[in-house]
């Protein structure tokens, strides 16, 4: 089995993984313990599949019972500059390093297919593919094959990568030896929990997903709660800041695949243009990208929260032309928008005149509340 493994390891490497790591079709108790904690806190937040599914996350063989070992593979997809470094620049827009292209799912998922394939005619075994979008905790499963640790912020670190990696698995029905599991190297360091904008750390190793930012701007379908929105900055799609500060970043290399390259429309937008977006425009311009699965509407939220940050008055006119949206939720973040933009005079007045024709609870909660 050695030699097959060297073979995967080979293979792998060849179809442009950069981390590959073998782990039993199980996990850990203390792995499963933590999930169960999470769930049990409510820390999941809107996300009720995790909860649906956790039988199957907290055991491989629930998910395939044929299921014998896990080939645990990574992709880099280190940043070229500092993730971030746009939060200074309020008129300009932040997103999350790895939405800044394609998304990685198409191309690590068929990466995956190819190895897969190539093994199950190598060995004659039955293998089956996984990546994030199904119910596998990839991360505990990861440090199983050495890839690397679980850090206070909860993601995957590695001492080879830093924080950048993009995982898929390979379950098979072979008996494969498993590689050493990774020992946790965060020692005394707290910068990711102490970076965090929103708290959303009550301790280390644990997330209150409802407080992080990745959670509110992408999976939150409702208003951000009002607590948060400053702290969100001009973040329009998910948040860096716990994986940027890593000290083990410093071993960290540009990603090397192109899709994972940041597109020159996603490197810095400006907030008035990505806010002038129709629905149309919106598909072209995340189209193949992660971003577009969160729909318009909830995109604008996101962008209009970030103008209301920016304390840009030139930035009304953008504001001003999302308030007769056709959707509550749109019209609700301009409203905040304005507030904290406008003359206290002038969005008194405006919001007065909204109130009077606003007929949907949502949006009229928002003219209503502070800013």
């Amino acid at each position: 089995m050695s030699e097959l493994k060297a073979a995967i390891r080979e293979r792998a490497l060849a179809e442009g993984f950069d981390a590959v790591g073998f782990a039993p079709a199980t996990s850990s108790e203390s792995a499963r313990a933590a999930f169960r904690d999470f769930l049990e806190a409510g820390f999941h937040g809107d996300m009720g599949w995790l909860a649906e599914t956790a039988e199957r996350r907290c055991d491989p063989r629930a998910l395939w019972p044929e299921a014998r070992s896990v080939v645990v593979l990574g992709q880099n997809y280190g940043p070229e500059s500092d993730p971030l470094a746009l939060l200074g620049e309020p008129e300009l827009a932040s997103v999350s390093v790895y939405a800044r292209n394609r998304d990685y799912h198409d191309t690590v998922k068929k990466r995956l297919k190819r190895v897969a394939r190539w093994l199950a005619a190598e060995a004659g075994c039955q293998v089956k593919v996984f990546i994030d979008t199904a119910p596998v905790l990839e991360k505990p499963l990861a440090q199983a094959g050495g890839l690397g640790w679980q850090g206070k912020h909860s993601n995957l670190l590695s001492r080879d990568w830093g924080n950048w990696l993009f995982l898929g698995e390979i379950f098979t029905d072979l008996a494969l030896p498993p590689d050493p599991p990774e020992a946790d190297h965060c020692g005394r360091c707290r910068r990711c929990l102490d970076a965090c904008p929103t708290d959303a750390f009550p301790a280390p190793y644990r997330l209150d997903a409802r407080r992080c930012i990745s959670y509110l701007t992408i999976e939150h379908r409702g208003p951000i709660p009002r607590e948060f929105r400053r702290a969100i900055g001009n973040r329009i799609y998910g948040c860096d800041d716990c994986l940027a500060v890593c000290p083990w970043n410093k071993f960290a290399r540009t990603a090397a695949e192109a899709d994972f390259r940041p597109r020159a429309a996603l490197e810095a937008p400006r907030l008035a243009a990505l806010a002038g977006l129709d629905d149309a425009a919106f598909r072209q311009l995340f189209s193949g990208s992660p971003i577009k699965r969160i729909g318009l509407a909830r995109f604008l939220r996101n962008v209009l929260i970030a103008i209301g940050n920016s304390g840009a008055p030139g930035l009304l006119p953008s504001v001003r032309a999302r308030l007769d949206d056709p959707q509550p939720l749109v019209r609700g973040a301009a409203a905040w928008a304005l507030r904290r933009l406008a003359p206290e005079a002038e969005a008194t007045a405006e919001a007065r005149r909204r109130l009077a024709v606003e007929s949907d609870a949502e949006a009229r909660a928002e003219w209503a509340g502070p800013p």
